[in-house]
């Protein structure tokens, strides 16, 4: 039932949806003779909208979870890193080509990072992680090794966990596989970080942030497109919504 509440708030409270639920409302006002509300709420909506697709605020909501783990940096000295886990994101499988082509642009940033530091802890494992929620469709983290296995990742560097639908299962999934004095490095989106780590946290892992896929770009403020209404600004901001939703929701469960 919570399950089922947070996938509905989590589709309806995005702005395009809110904002068509919006205008139809707005139409009914209008047509049902209370114009002079209709209108409001019409305006209210497209405002809403236009805002949502801004860069400065996409970027302003963005940035507080985007810099709460910077990038890393690896020490020369560090050298006990057992496991690298690179959580689950989206892939197109009927898209046709390689599996690395058919990753989504998320799911590509994440599996490369992952592999880039594979390279970096060479006696590290890789665990790929991801579950399908459609039925019949493969799931994510078996793309992930496909992809890493074209790259020449052998597969008995690679664990493939591919049943957990969500960030909480993947946790508690990485905590099945491993000790709990494992050194873990933890790869994600940097919007998604702040998420997945306190999920970890909450079953007992203390893994090291390797965030990847920032989405914010500082020297896109100088140009003019930057302070016009895009659909990349609004998908930026349904992002960062994602997120805070999820940190409400995950505070609710713990």
């Amino acid at each position: 039932m919570f399950s089922t509440l947070k996938e509905l708030i989590a589709v309806y409270a995005m702005p395009l949806p809110l904002f068509l639920s919006l205008l139809g409302l707005a139409a009914l006002l209008f047509f049902s003779g209370r114009r002079r509300v209709g209108l409001g709420t019409g305006v209210v909506a497209t405002v809403m909208l236009l805002l949502a697709a801004w860069s400065p605020l996409a970027d302003r909501l963005l940035v507080p979870l985007e810099s709460r783990y910077p990038p890393l940096r690896i020490s020369s000295s560090e050298t006990r890193v057992e496991t690298i886990v690179v959580l689950g994101g989206g892939w197109q499988p009927e898209r046709g080509g390689s599996s690395l082509s058919r990753l989504n642009e998320s799911s590509l940033y994440r599996l490369t990072e992952g592999l880039k530091l594979l390279q970096e802890f060479p006696q590290a494992r890789l665990v790929v992680s991801g579950g399908s929620r459609v039925e019949g469709l493969p799931p994510v983290a078996e793309a992930y090794a496909a992809a890493a296995n074209e790259l020449g990742v052998s597969s008995e560097r690679l664990v493939v966990v591919d049943w957990p639908t969500d960030t909480a299962s993947e946790a508690q999934a990485v905590r099945d596989l491993l000790d709990r004095d494992s050194r873990l490095l933890l790869v994600t989106s940097a919007s998604h970080m702040p998420r997945a780590m306190a999920h970890f946290r909450a079953v007992g892992l203390d893994p090291v942030a390797a965030p990847t896929h920032r989405l914010v770009n500082p020297g896109m403020a100088w140009n003019l497109a930057y302070w016009l209404p895009t659909s990349q600004a609004l998908n930026k901001t349904e992002r960062a919504l994602h997120e805070y939703m999820g940190l409400a929701a995950l505070a609710w469960e713990y």
